[in-house]
């Protein structure tokens, strides 16, 4: 009896014994994950500088602090949002560039400017949308595509490739967007690319002055652009094909996307973290939520935005499935190294200055 005893008394203890040790154990559980939530504990803000719409920015702004409670403060700057990411290197007032094309990107992650950070929808997305270094990714494909009115130009008489818009018969028919348009830079770039990967620069050159002397107006808006073309002030232009959607259903203009033959530009639309960043939890949550593919695809609907990611392409409207555009020939790392001082000789030597229109 007094064995059985022992016995049972034995097994109290190796249980009791257990049961502390599970419990110190769920202590030491509980303790990890405490730590891990306060290792990403969120900022109570995140500031982002972008060149995409204001409307496209409060709607991506206003889901995100629905989500997770951090308010978003942005900031557009257009074209001349790499300059002010270059201004405040030293001490950094934003936390993620967001938006402008994956050349900018290169160039200022060779300047040191980004934070190393790889969300996961990124494993996802094709090569040529995301730095191999895990530096900056793109949520945004934008291919830039020639344009015309119907009813000013006929299909027989319109252009079919961008060498096309030399011609005499083009004079005063062209209208585009200023280079303080992150895709008006991203094009420009992208045709004058086309003479310096075959080492006829100066061709280059000679093109672009010959496209200036046929071009109308350059506006610093596209609002003013299409408005230009919808009044019959000029037949012809190149735009984000986005906006060129928007504005034939929207606005009902009679507009014809050309396929050119030597292809069209597709801009990658990017985001990265600042390097330094004061808010960094709060902007790698940012990145994740905006590459997401389901906002991907969220803004395709609402905003036209066609996605990089093959899940949000699949929830995407019917016309960003449809057709696959030729691709132009843009070595975009190239870009990144010309680009600032293309656009600058394009503006200070080139371009007639009297033709920009605000």
């Amino acid at each position: 009896m007094k064995r059985i005893i022992s016995i049972i008394l034995t097994l109290l203890l190796a249980f009791g014994l257990a049961g502390c040790g599970n419990s110190k154990a769920n202590e030491n559980v509980k303790t990890e994950e405490q730590n891990t939530k306060e290792e990403v504990k969120l900022e109570e803000k995140v500031v982002v500088y972008s060149t995409h719409p204001e409307k496209l920015l409060e709607y991506v702004a206003t889901e995100f602090e629905k989500e997770t409670g951090v308010k978003v403060e942005f900031l557009n700057f257009k074209g001349e949002l790499p300059d002010r990411v270059r201004a405040e290197k030293e001490n950094p007032q934003s936390d993620v560039m967001y938006g402008a094309a994956s050349s900018v990107f290169i160039e200022l992650k060779k300047e040191d400017l980004f934070e190393k950070y790889i969300p996961t929808w990124a494993e996802g997305l094709n090569p040529s949308f995301k730095d191999a270094e895990g530096y900056w990714f793109g949520t945004i494909q934008t291919p830039v595509m020639l344009f015309y009115n119907r009813e000013v130009i006929s299909e027989e008489n319109a252009p079919k490739d961008w060498s096309d818009l030399t011609k005499p018969e083009y004079k005063e028919q062209l209208v585009f967007r200023n280079a303080l348009s992150s895709s008006a830079r991203a094009t420009f770039s992208s045709l004058l690319y086309q003479y310096e990967k075959t080492g006829k620069i100066d061709d280059g050159w000679k093109f672009m002055s010959e496209l200036d002397q046929n071009t109308k107006k350059y506006y610093g808006s596209g609002s003013l652009q299409f408005q230009a073309l919808g009044r019959k002030e000029a037949g012809i232009s190149y735009a984000p094909l986005n906006a060129i959607v928007d504005n034939k259903v929207k606005n009902n203009l009679p507009l014809v996307v050309v396929d050119a033959e030597s292809g069209s530009p597709i801009i990658t639309d990017s985001i990265a973290m600042i390097k330094n960043a004061k808010n960094p939890n709060a902007a790698k949550a940012f990145i994740e939520f905006a590459g997401r593919p389901d906002i991907q695809a969220k803004l395709a609907t609402e905003f036209n935005r066609m996605p990089t990611h093959p899940e949000g392409i699949k929830n995407s409207p019917e016309w960003m499935k449809e057709k696959e555009y030729r691709m132009m020939d843009v070595d975009w790392s190239v870009l990144s190294e010309k680009q600032s001082e293309w656009m600058q000789k394009w503006d200070t030597e080139i371009k007639d200055a009297n033709k920009d229109k605000k």
